[in-house]
């Protein structure tokens, strides 16, 4: 089946509809595209002048006359006017988009319009200031969704993991778990289908001491031997990928993760010691806590929720990528004394050694157990089962009493690619959509 190419017609209105972007509120554009128009103007007024001068005073002979010719003497004045008027609009245009598609070039996606990149741009740079706090793939979904709609965006991140890569640089180092930073700055990447490929890249079997390792922690640990911090390593890293929004931990303090599980069939409780060990673990988790407990925040992750207009906790692992970041007591003081709109992300399906058997409400006392109270303005929760479940999971779902106690929004959410995981573009949507209702839009 050959592919049908555009009429002229449809190319034309295609490029007027391009033009008339140009001149959409909010761009910037408007005022120096007349102030180009101004300075050209008085340009061509002095022009006119010496032309008009030298016009006069040339001798009756071929050159006044070539020069009344270029001048189109023979036509009425205001059609000279129109005449000259719409060439120097013309190569206004011409030049003014020349210049910004030559200006642009490195920002842009090959194929894609300049006023397409800067329409965009522009409109997520005046979205609203989002906090996502959590960690791994669940909260790199969120980041991903939200950075269509805004360039405003902090991820706040867990710095507890000790498994894999993160663990091995951990130990050798002495520095903070790269992983989940990785993770985000990957999905706030500018150009993330190549970026999350290097940055998740691991090096194979038989490598040395490289093997297990992937390519974006060995670049944040070589970047914070370069600038002497794991935080300026994280600062320069999201500048070499350009990425929408900042990424930051909760704490920069060597924390570990310690969980008390009650196993199956026992009456004592275990003790469990390091994120990476606890859902390898069978039972339910009684008490969690951090190990120095009560670790200070870093300062830019206050700084970061208090000045937030909506703070999305979630969805992600609730012991080992959620709770972590809430066990920093300033981080939590920091969301009670937020005037943002606070929502939390239940997870779509349980995680089998954290939350078997739980539903939406038990997520919720779990971490109002840890955090004493309430945090959330809003409850996001899936109510769409589209597969059959692998055995050893189950549906997370809010029960219709839950409207008791909490404020629950249901909304399908699931990936038709991938129906255990919830899809980016519908839940930054929801999420939008919401805070848009609850706030109304915001004053630029």
């Amino acid at each position: 089946m050959t592919e049908q190419r555009p009429s002229y017609f449809s190319r034309i209105w295609k490029s007027i509809q391009q033009l008339i972007l140009w001149f959409s509120p909010g761009l910037g554009v408007k005022r120096w595209l007349g102030l180009i128009l101004l300075g050209t103007t008085m340009l061509a007024v002095g022009l006119a002048f010496i032309l008009i001068d030298i016009y006069r005073q040339a001798p009756d002979n071929w050159i006044s006359t070539v020069l009344a010719l270029i001048a189109l003497q023979k036509l009425p004045r205001l059609l000279r006017a129109v005449i000259f008027g719409g060439i120097g609009v013309g190569f206004v245009i011409v030049g003014f988009l020349q210049l910004n598609r030559t200006i642009l070039r490195p920002y842009r996606r090959p194929g894609e319009p300049v006023v397409n990149t800067l329409v965009q741009y522009s409109r997520r740079d005046r979205g609203p200031n989002v906090v996502v706090i959590g960690g791994g793939h669940g909260m790199a979904t969120v980041l991903r969704g939200m950075k269509e709609f805004t360039r405003k965006i902090t991820a706040i991140v867990t710095v507890a993991d000790d498994g894999g890569s993160s663990g091995k640089l951990r130990d050798a180092k002495g520095m903070l778990p790269p992983g989940d930073i990785r993770n985000c700055l990957a999905a706030l990447s500018s150009d993330e289908a190549l970026t999350s490929q290097l940055f998740q890249y691991r090096f194979s079997t038989g490598e040395d001491e490289l093997e297990g390792h992937s390519f974006g922690n060995l670049l944040i640990s070589a970047l914070a031997e370069i600038t002497g911090s794991f935080e300026q390593a994280v600062v320069e890293a999201g500048r070499v990928i350009s990425a929408s929004g900042q990424v930051i931990p909760s704490t920069l303090h060597d924390v570990r993760l310690v969980a008390d599980k009650s196993l199956p069939n026992m009456r004592n409780e275990v003790r469990v010691k390091g994120e990476s060990q606890i859902p390898s673990v069978g039972g339910n988790v009684r008490r969690l806590w951090l190990e120095p407990n009560s670790p200070p925040a870093y300062p830019a992750a206050v700084r970061a929720l208090l000045q937030a207009d909506m703070i999305v906790v979630g969805p992600g692992s609730l012991y080992t990528s959620i709770l972590p970041n809430l066990l920093v007591p300033d981080i939590v003081a920091a969301m009670r004394s937020s005037q943002a709109f606070k929502v939390f992300v239940c997870n779509i399906i349980t995680q089998p050694g954290e939350t078997d058997n739980y539903d939406c409400g038990d997520h919720l006392r779990a971490i109002e157990d840890h955090v004493a109270g309430e945090l959330f303005d809003l409850v996001v929760s899936n109510c769409e089962t589209i597969a059959d479940l692998p055995p050893g999971l189950q549906w997370v779902e809010a029960p219709p009493e839950l409207d008791d106690n909490y404020a629950i929004y249901r909304a399908n959410l699931v990936s038709e690619e991938e129906p255990l995981l919830h899809d980016e573009s519908k839940l930054a949507k929801v999420l939008i959509d919401l805070f848009m209702e609850r706030t109304g839009p915001l004053v630029v």
